[in-house]
């Protein structure tokens, strides 16, 4: 059986996470996250929420510059 790969913490301070962000949900909306974690085994909720916001903003940002035909 292989070994897994342990991942080690990134050295490059650049990366490092130091702004928080709270944001509140309604009971129906929490509910929808918790089931959609337990539906697709996610165990990292910051993570998910984390991916799938920066994800939306970086497609935004790219769909909202200007391009040269425009």
């Amino acid at each position: 059986m292989a070994k897994k790969k342990t991942l080690k913490p990134s050295t490059n301070r650049d990366y490092t996470r130091k702004h928080r962000c709270t944001f509140m949900l309604n009971d129906k909306e929490y509910a929808s996250l918790e089931c959609y974690m337990k539906k697709y085994n996610i165990k990292n909720k910051s993570k998910l929420i984390r991916d799938i916001l920066m994800f939306e903003v970086i497609k935004r940002q790219a769909d909202d510059s200007p391009t040269l035909f425009d």
